[in-house]
């Protein structure tokens, strides 16, 4: 392959990965006119169109997307070896790129991250809440942080943050009216207040302790959101149960603006997990950022 064509390829994940020449411009510290000249170019030499331009926007043709994600992977990959190279021997720089659902920030992973910033002043760090699942051959980031459901193939996990204890909580009001469930089951026959993976046809069952380990029902849910917020304000309006990070519902459970239910039978969940692409090759900043996220985990 020709030099000019690496550059080219380049650029062209580029304005993919930002969405349109401007942006990318800015990153490669180029000219916008640079940068669309080269798409233009590397489309004449392909033949085909990567790009369909707009006067608002710049989308990938089919063509576009199939190269950009088999190229994105190389490009990372070569893009971190080159940081690695550059970088004085003791220093760990660049931007550590992460995705996580939004729980995980006010629950754990807004501290670690503020943590990691003030122990590497030289890392800049972006955190992208999002709570569908991430391909990290094609998403740009460095790591992801997810339940074990939603983890990638070939890719590597280590757990993080603390034991997720969980609880079923509801209005006092609405127990009265509606009664108070004794035995798991007994949840199929109220409204259900449910965490929803990013859409409603992804809800997360609810766990229950067994003789024989955690089990789980779903039950028929009358409110999905995907934030634990949301779960917990419609609770407080008396809306149905709730199953929620136990944590997150103490503040309430004190002040008795809610109750616990079916306490002792709601069973944990696994911690979440930092999923990442691959060993080789993995910048220092990514290595930086597993080894705290381990120390944390170890520690709490």
């Amino acid at each position: 392959m020709a030099r000019s064509s690496f550059g080219d390829i380049r650029v062209f994940v580029e304005v993919a990965r930002c969405g349109g020449f401007r942006a990318a411009a800015e990153h490669l510290q180029q000219a916008p006119a640079s940068v669309s000249e080269a798409i233009q170019r590397f489309e004449d030499r392909l033949g085909v169109r990567l790009f369909e331009r707009s006067s608002r926007s710049v989308v990938l043709t089919p063509v576009g997307e199939q190269f950009y994600a088999k190229s994105l992977p190389a490009i990372v990959d070569l893009e971190g070896a080159l940081d690695d190279i550059h970088a004085q021997k003791d220093e760990v720089a660049g931007t550590l790129r992460l995705s996580a659902p939004y729980s995980a920030g006010p629950f754990f992973l807004d501290d670690l991250v503020a943590r990691f910033a003030a122990a590497f002043p030289t890392v800049d760090v972006e955190v992208i809440y999002d709570d569908q699942k991430v391909d990290l051959l094609t998403s740009g980031v460095d790591a992801a942080i997810r339940s074990s459901t939603l983890l990638g193939p070939d890719t590597h996990a280590v757990s993080v943050g603390p034991e997720l204890e969980m609880t079923i909580v509801a209005l006092a009001e609405y127990l009265a009216q509606k009664g108070t469930p004794n035995h798991p089951r007994d949840i199929l026959d109220h409204d259900a207040i449910c965490y929803a993976f990013g859409s409603g046809d992804n809800l997360a069952a609810w766990g229950f302790n067994g003789p024989e380990g955690i089990y789980t029902i779903q039950p028929k849910p009358r409110m999905v959101a995907n934030d634990m917020r949301s779960l917990l304000a419609y609770a407080k309006q008396g809306l149905g149960l709730a199953y929620l990070y136990r944590e997150i519902a103490v503040p309430y459970l004190e002040e008795g603006g809610l109750t616990e239910v079916l306490s002792g039978q709601v069973g944990q969940l696994p911690r979440y997990s930092l999923n990442y692409r691959s060993k080789r090759n993995m910048t220092r900043r990514l290595r930086a950022f597993v080894d705290m996220a381990k120390a944390s985990g170890k520690a709490a």
